[in-house]
């Protein structure tokens, strides 16, 4: 019988973004790859689901779309949607309390299992911050603590506690970890295309923040700034932009720089199709939110990885990657318009040696076997 390994997280709330999905089932089956048997645990409230459809039909989209994501996975029998009546899909809760007490810890993503029975149980509670940056500053203004309850810390954040980054430790001790792929789901299918590719939000469910008279802001604050890229280079520049309609003047102004907006659901509404997306770019470029680069993070988005993994070449803007990027292969950072299009002009100009580049950085630097394998030696639990 595997040892368990909870993994709490939100895929239920969003029904139709499977690189959303991705995000998290990177840790579980990664978890899975080094013999545990990971147990995904989510929750589901009325507030979470969108008014489109009325609360009953979009309580049930987001049920079918959890059970979809968990059977593509292969964690049917090892999850748990919790719901507002105290039911539950999936695992029982009095199951799930004791597989999270078996397990050596629980790994909560920004604090989303909330439910103190749950919580109390675990051996051990950390906490996973992939948004870093608003999980300090929100703590440190006094605005949401996520972290309380919890007991050790870890960050996508790789400049976190380090001199040079300006996001807060808030007096505890961080662990960074680099998002992790599981390779054997990414396999390298190289064909060359000009299409450098991105997908996400323009804003995000999180407002900017003040902090001593400077904005920090998010990703369309960025975005502006590189609004002209496609004009600049041979290059064919697609976003599936998760974009609200009163974001209009901004996504007016990506169209007519020549900018391909797609919508996230209709090209990734699923973890395959997402995948499928992946695999149709020559390249990605990365655009991060303002708050990872004028922290200087260190921070590489969850959906790089996937690039890499994939044989495809990744152009993202620099939040302080530092040795990430110093072979100026596989993985181009850039900070300025300029530094964009040099890249753009060396990923279409030398794309084999780039894309066979961008798979061996996946497999040293991001294979989650290693990334996660690290994580359990550092907690001491392994």
């Amino acid at each position: 019988m595997r040892t368990p390994l909870p993994v709490a997280a939100s895929i239920a709330q969003r029904p139709g973004f499977g690189g959303h999905a991705w995000a998290f089932l990177q840790y579980a089956l990664g978890f899975r790859e080094l013999g545990y048997e990971p147990v995904f645990v989510d929750r589901l409230s009325a507030a979470m689901v969108g008014p489109e459809h009325g609360e009953e039909a979009a309580t049930r989209i987001a049920v079918d779309w959890f059970r979809d994501v968990m059977e593509f996975a292969g964690l049917e029998r090892s999850s748990a949607l919790l719901l507002d009546d105290g039911a539950s899909v999936g695992l029982g809760r009095e199951e799930l309390r004791e597989r999270i007490s078996a397990a050596p810890f629980l790994l909560n993503v920004m604090g989303f299992l909330d439910e103190p029975d749950l919580l109390e149980a675990a051996r051990l509670r950390v906490f996973l911050d992939v948004d870093p940056g608003f999980t300090q500053l929100w703590r440190e203004l006094g605005q949401a603590d996520l972290l309380a309850g919890h007991e050790r810390f870890v960050t996508v954040a790789g400049n976190l506690g380090s001199e040079g980054c300006d996001i807060p430790t808030c007096g505890l001790e961080w662990l960074t970890l680099r998002p992790p792929v599981v390779l054997d789901r990414w396999p390298a299918e190289p064909t060359q295309s000009r299409t450098f590719s991105a997908i996400g939000s323009l804003r995000g469910p999180y407002a900017p923040i003040e902090l001593d008279g400077q904005t920090l802001g998010l990703r369309v604050h960025e975005l502006r700034r590189f609004a002209e890229l496609p004009g600049r280079t041979a290059a064919d520049f697609r976003f599936a932009l998760d974009a609200d309609p009163a974001d209009s003047r901004d996504t007016e102004l990506l169209r007519s720089n020549g900018w391909e907006l797609v919508d996230p659901r209709a090209v990734a509404a699923s973890p395959s199709a997402y995948a499928n997306f992946v695999r149709s770019s020559g390249a990605e470029i990365g655009i991060a939110k303002n708050v990872y680069v004028a922290t200087n993070s260190g921070w590489l988005s969850d959906r790089s990885v996937c690039f890499l993994a994939s044989g495809r070449p990744v152009l993202c803007q620099d939040t302080g990657l530092g040795d990430l990027v110093a072979a100026g292969k596989g993985l181009i950072a850039f900070t300025t318009p300029e530094e964009a299009i040099d890249g753009a002009m060396s990923i279409l100009g030398e794309w084999e040696r780039h894309a066979t580049a961008a798979r061996q950085i996946a497999e040293d630097l991001f294979d989650a076997r290693k990334v996660l394998g690290a994580l359990l030696d550092d907690l001491g639990v392994r």
